[in-house]
């Protein structure tokens, strides 16, 4: 029981003043066999993977391979897993009977008995499977001027996590990963009655709020015998070296960049509960009611359900708040908040279920991929966080509501790219905050949001926090 409960908090909340968190002995050269899509290839197919080792992609493909063998560090900071393991390597290698990889200095977490763990094995294949489908992807749609719906629906198909005769019961879960013991625990509690009504989850993939839905789903669903249980966990290279995959997920799926994320989250949804977390979850937050509030989708039915322990109600007092003085009543009326209720949370989404089967019915669209949604490119469009684009964020009312989403959303994904990702640690290192400018109210209602997110311990694992961003009224 020691153990068990040292495991537990070893992947949520704990936080340690080591100065080097990811510091341990890397296995010698070793070779991996594909377990599962990547088992029978062409030879057409082996070259492609091939390439990815000679490309641009490479890079990518060796970071978010070393971020899936690191799952279990308690850090999340992206920049250091990739330092404190530079001399990690990945290569392709192709044989008769198809590909393999060669792993060169990768982490021991990822090993039991010189045996690479069966689900960090499938996740791996995973990462080569998507990033290597992302390069063809975008090549045609930059080519072929295809639709970034198109581009989602085709990643999703190709990473098997479409399916055409299942009626709707996957519900996405979003929430902090640093995130309270006893938030983490009301997670896997309402994951537990998701998953005895038969529900399956689909998270971000990583620690805290996205691993307790699934942990306690798989156990709801042990209980009714349910087989073929999905854990589809969604993420993208940016986050990947700080969110890295939890051991439930049995789908892993890599979009380009956090709005295809995104639209493959509500694409292939039937529901969304909100849990308690940081900036990431407000930029969730802020796509869904940005979506939500185009006057094309007032027909389409996706239920949003806010929930946490009494504990955390303030959280949502003041999320509810904040929506409410930026974006509007019209807004805050897109969802329902149920405080410490797991049992309510599950018997509303279930029977949101049925009507959400009515509702596609309807509308004569799939079950699989929620094609009826409207989705405009202010919020499909890759958003580059650097100091220029922050800075010249429209942050200012009298706009419509779903602009201003649009820009408040962006915000918050810079303020995650400094704080957690590789890249945008990087920038603040170089050129100190960044700086956003809007509307006095709304500027001061975000720094109310923020701070409180920085009180709670909601933005980094550590307990020390120095802020990415200034805001000037």
């Amino acid at each position: 029981m020691a153990f068990f409960m040292f495991d537990e908090r070893s992947t949520m909340t704990v936080r340690s003043n080591s100065t080097n968190l990811y510091e341990e002995q890397g296995m010698a050269d070793i070779i991996i066999n594909p377990k599962g899509p990547l088992d029978l290839l062409s030879k057409s197919e082996i070259e492609s993977l091939q390439a990815c080792s000679d490309s641009k992609y490479r890079q990518l493909f060796r970071d978010c391979a070393l971020a899936v063998l690191s799952t279990g560090a308690n850090s999340d900071d992206g920049h250091e897993l990739l330092a404190a393991h530079a001399d990690f390597d990945i290569e392709v290698l192709s044989s008769p009977r198809g590909v393999k990889l060669k792993l060169s200095n990768a982490p021991e977490n990822a090993f039991v008995d010189g045996e690479m763990i069966a689900g960090i094995r499938s996740h791996l294949f995973a990462v080569l499977r998507d990033i290597v489908f992302i390069q063809n992807q975008v090549v045609l749609w930059e080519e072929q001027d295809e639709s970034i719906t198109d581009m989602v629906f085709k990643t999703l198909r190709n990473a098997h996590a479409l399916q055409p005769r299942k009626q709707p019961n996957l519900i996405v879960c979003w929430g902090g990963h640093s995130i309270s013991e006893y938030e983490y625990d009301y997670t896997k509690e309402v994951g537990y009655r998701l998953g005895l009504r038969g529900l399956d989850i689909c998270t971000g993939c990583g620690i805290g709020a996205m691993k307790g839905p699934m942990k306690g789903a798989a156990i709801g669903h042990a209980k009714q015998r349910v087989k073929n249980s999905r854990f589809i966990g969604i993420t993208e290279p940016g986050i990947i070296a700080s969110e890295a995959p939890n051991a439930v997920v049995n789908q892993l799926i890599i979009m380009p960049d956090i709005e295809k994320r995104l639209e493959a989250f509500v694409r292939l949804g039937h529901g969304i509960i909100v849990f308690p977390g940081g900036a990431g979850t407000a930029e969730e937050i802020l796509y869904i009611l940005g979506v939500l509030l185009n006057d094309k989708n007032k027909d389409v039915r996706l239920p949003l359900i806010f929930t946490g322990p009494e504990k955390s109600k303030q959280y949502f007092e003041d999320m509810d708040r904040f929506i409410g003085k930026t974006l509007g009543a019209e807004a805050q009326a897109l969802y329902e908040i149920i405080i410490d209720d797991p049992i309510k949370v599950a018997q509303r989404m279930n029977k949101a279920m049925g009507k959400v089967y009515k509702n596609r019915r309807k509308l004569d669209d799939a079950f699989f991929y929620n094609w009826s949604l409207e989705i405009d490119t202010n919020f499909q469009y890759e958003f580059d966080p650097s100091h220029e684009n922050m800075a010249s964020l429209d942050l200012n009312k009298g706009r419509p509501a779903a602009e201003l989403a649009a820009d408040l959303r962006r915000a918050f994904s810079g303020i995650v790219a400094g704080n957690v990702k590789p890249q945008g640690i990087k920038a603040i290192q170089e050129h100190g905050p960044f700086k956003l400018t809007g509307d006095p109210e709304i500027m001061a209602e975000l720094d109310v949001m923020l701070e409180s997110f920085v009180k709670q311990n909601r933005m980094k694992l550590s307990d020390e926090y120095t802020p990415c961003y200034v805001l000037e009224k």
